[in-house]
């Protein structure tokens, strides 16, 4: 089976994604304006999909209204204090929702709207107008630190702490729990609700991994708009379609899969080089010269100090990386090192003095998501594949 719309959308996104890992190797940024043409692209043919599919006008208000909130939740975790706050962006936001689980189906049955779906909406509601009502009231230029606001007595209780962090997890709940009741409630035309329930939460828990620093922005981005762009296969696949047909679930499994190539390489380079590091570093970085640190790539893994005029030094365990990676302190870029060196001069003589440095290897993951794309297309998802496999399946 060939869907079309969605093979011009997937070759939208396959010459995206080659545009963005050559700006990711070149630069180390995928600026955001890159997505642009692919999600124009993408989001109208899924739409025309949506439309020939079910002709449920409804469904395809839901599908807006899915991504205008992750849009409207960068907005607001992104926005420039210093222009005026877009009431219109938010009044859309609240619109789309309502007029999918609500006014259409009511004009197009003549029954009263989705009595179960008031709470929800409600609460969608609430969620977004509170968190908009914040960002509103900040003063201009406020990007304080929690560590800086708490030391100015500026810091929330910790109830409006958490709900401002956490708010969008709710938001994704809500959608995903409104599309599964009109997929049970519509019948056979209800069956695409699915789609959007799934990319409620494959998009919503990469879009909290990015806001956590625990996952690239352009890589997060990048999963994110291909379950826009393309919420099933376009084409059967050589090794069949996985049950629930859910492209970038595959997208994401494939390039977990091909991303081992790259630390069991590593491994074996460090091997044949003679580099010693506990175990598990040695698959995920190797040394460089203290003294051109800044010409590499990657994330210092070792923390440095200087006692009686002798360097000392330790590799990062995995939970202080993980915690710095959150707070987005103490975590050492070589592309930082090489673009404000005036920032770090002691951990530059530090590295200078300590001759050798390890540092993780820096293969932009949109590289294996690209790769992991093109391979879900052609051959399917390789797990699934796997365990049918060894489970006696044909």
């Amino acid at each position: 089976m060939i869907f079309y719309p969605i093979v011009v959308s997937a070759v939208a996104v396959l010459a995206t994604l080659i545009y963005a890992s050559y700006l990711d190797i070149k630069d180390r940024r995928v600026p955001f304006k890159t997505w642009y043409p692919m999600l124009v692209v993408g989001i109208t043919a899924t739409i025309v999909l949506f439309y020939q599919q079910t002709g449920n006008i409804s469904l395809i208000f839901g599908y807006l209204a899915l991504i205008a909130s992750f849009f409207y939740a960068d907005y607001l975790d992104n926005r420039d204090t210093e222009t005026p706050f877009r009431f219109s962006y938010l009044a859309a936001v609240l619109a789309l929702p309502a007029v999918s689980w609500f006014i259409i189906p009511a004009l197009s049955t003549g029954k009263l709207p989705e009595l179960q779906l008031i709470p929800w909406y409600v609460m969608f509601v609430g969620l977004f107008a509170y968190v908009s009502y914040r960002e509103y009231k900040k003063r201009p230029g406020q990007k304080l630190k929690a560590k800086q606001l708490k030391k100015d007595g500026l810091m929330d209780s910790n109830v409006e702490n958490v709900l401002t962090r956490w708010y969008f997890v709710l938001v994704i709940v809500i959608l995903a729990i409104a599309s599964i009741y009109m997929f049970i409630n519509e019948g056979p035309l209800g069956a695409t609700w699915i789609y959007i329930a799934l990319a409620a939460l494959f998009c919503g828990v990469f879009y909290v991994f990015g806001q956590m620093h625990l996952f690239g922005g352009a890589d997060a981005w990048a999963l994110i708009f291909i379950a826009f762009c393309i919420p099933t296969f376009p084409i059967t696949p050589l090794l069949n379609t996985p049950p629930l047909g859910f492209l970038s679930f595959s997208v994401l499994i494939n390039a977990l899969i091909l991303n081992l190539v790259a630390p069991v390489g590593i491994f074996i380079i460090n091997i044949v080089k003679g580099n010693h590091a506990p175990f598990q570093y040695m698959f995920f970085g190797f040394p460089v010269k203290g003294e051109k640190i800044q010409q590499s790539w990657g994330f210092v893994m070792e923390d440095f100090v200087e006692k009686n005029g002798k360097i000392e030094r330790k590799f990062i365990g995995f939970w202080d990386s993980l915690r710095r990676m959150r707070s987005d302190e103490g975590r050492i870029y070589t592309k930082d090192l090489r673009e404000h060196p005036e920032e770090f001069e002691k951990e530059l003589g530090l590295y200078r003095k300590a001759g050798t440095v390890w540092i993780s290897y820096a293969v932009p993951f949109i590289l294996p998501i690209t790769a992991g794309f093109i391979s879900a297309i052609v051959c399917g998802d390789f797990l699934f594949s796997l365990i049918r496999l060894l489970s006696g399946g044909v």
